[in-house]
C-alpha cells in the first residue's frame, strides 16, 4: 500500500550491506516511485554519497543526507559493534526512530549489530520480553509469515505465544489477511509430541483470550504446503529452516540450469519452456521476500539481506512502509494488552510469565 500524499520519513543506513551505497541509493529512487509519500534521511558519508544522489534527480528532491564517517562492517561482534559504533551510520539511522524524526530504518549491514543496536536504542514494547526477526516465506498457497528466524536461540513457552501474537500483526499487515492462521512448529501434529515448551505454548495459544486464529501444531513440511500464514518457532529453528530453503531454492536453480544446457535437445526444451521457467524463477525469486521485521521493539527496524540488489533493498523499504502504514505496534500492544488476561497455569519447566 502507498501512503499517497503522507510524508513518511524512512531512515536509511546508507553504508550498511556489500553493495552499498550504490544498491542503497537505486533501491530509494525505485521506492520512491512505488510510494511517492516518502521522504528519506540517508546516513552516511557526505562526500560518497552526494554525487551519487546528485544522479538520481528524484531521491536528490526527497531525501537528506545525514553526514557520519564511521561504518558497522559486516563482521564486527555486535558487542564490539555497540561500544564503538555510536557515531556510525547503523547507530545514527536507529536512533533517528527513536527520536521521532523518522517513522522507521532500513538497514543492510550487519544482522547481530543491527538488532544489538536496535534492541538497545528502541527497548521492546510493553508487555514484550525478546523481539523475534519475521519475514516471508513462499508456499504453494502465497506467501506466509515465519518468526523467530534468528534473534533467539531458545525461547520458552510465553516468548513462543508472544511471538504468535506478533506474527498475526505482521501478517494481516503486510499480507492483508483478516484472520491469518497461526501455527507453531513441533516435530509432528499430534497434541503429545515436542519438547514441554512447545506443549506450553500450545496450551497458552489454545486458551488465548485474544482473537487468534491457531491452528494447532505444523511440522516442516507445512511450511511450504502454505497449511498455515504464520508459522511459528524458536530462533534456532527457525534460522536453520531459513537457511536449509534458501540452499534449496538454490540447488533446484541449480539442477534446472545444468539440465537444460546438458545437451541441443535439452537446449530447445527449455526454448520451447521458455515461458514456464521464467514463472517459476518469478516465484522462487527472493528479492520479492527481502525485508525481515525486528517484532516487538518499540520503533520500526527492518533488516535487508546484506547482498540485496536495488530491487530487493526496495522491497525492503515496502515492507518498512506497509508496517508504519497498519500501524503493526499499535496492533502488538493491543492484542498483548488483551492477552494479559488470565492464562491457564504451566506444569512445564517455562516457568510464569517473563
Amino acid at each position: 500500500m502507498s501512503p499517497g500524499k503522507l510524508q513518511l520519513p524512512i531512515a536509511l543506513d546508507a553504508m550498511g550491506g556489500d553493495s552499498a551505497p550504490a544498491c542503497v541509493l537505486r533501491g530509494a529512487e525505485m521506492a520512491l516511485i512505488r510510494h511517492p509519500g516518502i521522504r528519506f534521511l540517508l546516513y552516511g558519508n557526505r562526500h560518497i554519497l552526494e554525487p551519487l544522489v546528485a544522479r538520481i534527480p528524484l531521491l536528490k528532491a526527497a531525501g537528506d543526507i545525514v553526514h557520519t564517517e564511521a561504518v558497522i562492517a559486516g563482521d564486527d561482534k555486535p558487542s564490539l559493534a555497540v561500544r564503538r559504533g555510536r557515531d556510525s551510520s547503523m547507530w545514527l539511522s536507529i536512533e533517528s526512530v527513536k527520536e521521532g524524526r523518522s517513522c522507521a530504518v532500513v538497514s543492510a549491514g550487519n544482522t547481530g549489530a543491527l538488532m544489538a543496536m536496535s534492541k538497545l536504542i528502541l527497548r521492546t514494547l510493553p508487555g514484550i520480553s525478546r523481539p523475534a526477526i519475521a519475514a516471508l516465506f513462499p508456499s504453494l498457497r502465497g506467501e506466509c509469515v515465519m518468526l523467530d528466524l534468528g534473534a533467539n536461540v531458545e525461547s520458552d513457552a510465553h516468548d513462543l505465544y508472544r511471538f504468535a501474537i506478533m506474527g498475526d500483526a505482521f501478517a494481516r499487515a503486510v499480507l492483508g489477511l483478516s484472520r491469518p492462521r497461526i501455527g507453531l512448529l513441533n516435530v509432528g501434529s499430534e497434541d503429545l509430541k515436542g519438547h514441554d515448551e512447545v506443549k506450553a505454548a500450545f496450551q497458552l495459544l489454545k486458551e488465548s483470550a485474544t482473537d487468534i486464529n491457531f491452528h494447532g501444531f505444523v511440522e516442516g513440511n507445512d511450511i511450504a504446503e502454505g497449511t498455515v500464514d504464520v508459522v511459528v518457532t524458536d530462533g534456532f529453528t527457525g534460522n536453520v529452516a531459513l537457511k536449509t530453503a534458501e540452499g534449496t531454492a538454490r540447488l533446484i536453480r541449480t539442477y534446472l540450469r545444468e539440465a537444460f544446457a546438458s545437451s541441443a535437445v535439452a537446449r530447445g526444451g527449455a526454448l520451447l519452456a521458455s515461458g514456464a521457467l521464467k514463472a517459476v524463477k518469478e516465484k522462487l525469486d527472493d528479492r520479492k521476500r527481502n525485508g525481515a521485521m525486528f517484532l516487538g521493539l518499540n520503533g520500526i527496524a527492518v533488516k535487508s539481506h546484506g547482498g540485496a540488489d536495488a530491487t530487493s533493498f526496495c522491497n525492503a523499504i515496502s515492507v518498512a512502509v506497509e508496517l508504519v502504514t497498519h500501524h503493526i505496534n499499535a496492533r502488538i500492544t493491543q492484542e498483548i494488552k488483551l492477552s494479559a488476561k488470565p492464562q491457564p497455569a504451566l506444569e512445564t519447566a517455562g516457568g510464569e510469565p517473563g
